[in-house]
């Protein structure tokens, strides 16, 4: 192992954590990664490591105890932990204040109401009776319901038409938010990044498409998105980043309404999926800049490189050996890039993504398409 003292230690061993360290590598910057396992993503390519538990303060305690700071590859280590490490002297980044309204969607809603930033109406219900009272408040169902903490990928939210289908949400026990369904048009999603000291920078807004709720498909810039649009996701996504004083980068996920409206759904603050398009399409990735910025260092410029990027995300699916398979996605388009996370592939898992760049967007698309659809199915319809 290792034993120079790492510039940054990382929690949790995902494919943000490996994809730091393709960044980490460049810049010269230590990473130690706190794993889930041996054989995780990041544990694969990172190897100052050590295999631990984020909620066991021990293990937090021993992964970044000589780090310079420390940051995460997600945002579920528990809050008095995270408080912990910051009493003990450890430059949290984002720190436990600023990341609770990540762990958290209930807090979430409600600082973000008192910071004047459009989010959906909301409510906290704890009864079939008190979800009645918010549908009524609302002008009736369908309605959402999402646990407070821990969903992601469109697990823990229901859509509910009556007062009946919302029983499974309650039978999780766990704390629920109601919100009003928003009618909209388009996911978009808002990236910037954030130092210490305050500096801000923002990469153009995209377009997300889902898939049974997992982002599949992102489009970098968003297409025929108008400025007055594109100004308030911006704006949004700043005022939130100071607001809540994030340090890395945050990430807005956005709803976009058929009369110009723009409402938050979700935050991230860490590197997303619906940045992936700028570690080949920008001329400084999301994960070069977070590490930048938890290091106070200069932000990297983050305009695109093309006119277009388009991003994939490979999902388990037939193909089983997808190091195997490379040869022959590369052999049908030599120009696409592949990044694949070191996992097994299981259905409906995410196991990597390609990225396309060009100056002709529907072309650009289907060679994106093709290139996941044989990495999915070996075969594909383009």
């Amino acid at each position: 192992m290792n034993q120079q003292r790492p510039d940054i230690a990382v929690i949790g061993g995902g494919q943000l954590a490996r994809m730091m360290q393709q960044a980490a590598i460049g810049l010269g910057v230590r990473l130690r990664l706190l794993a889930e396992g041996e054989d995780v993503s990041a544990a694969q390519v990172i190897p100052d490591h050590i295999v631990g538990d984020h909620t066991d303060l021990d293990d937090l305690r021993a992964a970044v105890r000589d780090a310079r700071v420390v940051t995460f590859d997600h945002e579920h280590v528990p809050p008095p932990h995270l408080e912990a490490l910051q009493a003990e002297g450890h430059a949290c980044r984002p720190g436990p204040h600023a990341l609770i309204y990540a762990q958290d969607k209930a807090l979430m809603r409600e600082r973000l109401s008192e910071l004047d930033i459009p989010v959906p109406a909301h409510r906290v219900v704890t009864s079939a009776d008190e979800l009645d009272d918010f549908v009524e408040s609302v002008g009736g169902y369908p309605v959402v319901v999402k646990t407070t903490r821990g969903g992601y990928d469109g697990k823990g939210v229901w859509v509910v038409n009556h007062a009946g289908s919302a029983a499974e949400a309650f039978a999780t026990g766990a704390p629920l938010l109601a919100e009003e369904l928003v009618f909209f048009t388009r996911e978009l999603s808002a990236l910037v990044v954030r130092r210490p000291s305050g500096d801000i920078a923002e990469w153009p807004i995209v377009e997300s498409r889902q898939k049974d709720g997992i982002c599949k498909e992102v489009v970098a810039p968003a297409p025929d998105l108008s400025d007055a649009v594109a100004a308030s996701a911006r704006d949004i996504a700043k005022r939130i980043a100071e607001g809540l004083d994030v340090v890395g980068v945050l990430a807005v996920e956005l709803f976009e309404t058929a009369d110009g409206r723009v409402l938050v759904n979700e935050l991230a603050m860490r590197p997303h999926n619906t940045g992936h398009w700028t570690i080949d399409g920008a001329f400084t990735s999301q994960f070069e800049n977070h590490l930048r910025a938890v290091l106070d260092l200069p932000l990297g410029p983050v305009a695109p490189r093309e006119a277009w990027s388009v991003m994939v995300n490979i999902l388990g699916g037939s193909v089983e050996d997808l190091e195997a398979q490379r040869a022959e996605v590369l052999e049908r388009d030599p120009d696409i890039r592949i990044h694949l996370y070191g996992k097994s592939v299981k259905p409906g898992r995410k196991v990597g993504h390609v990225t396309a760049v060009g100056d002709f967007l529907p072309d650009v698309i289907v060679r994106a398409r093709r290139a996941a659809d044989l990495f999915e199915e070996g075969k594909s319809d383009e």
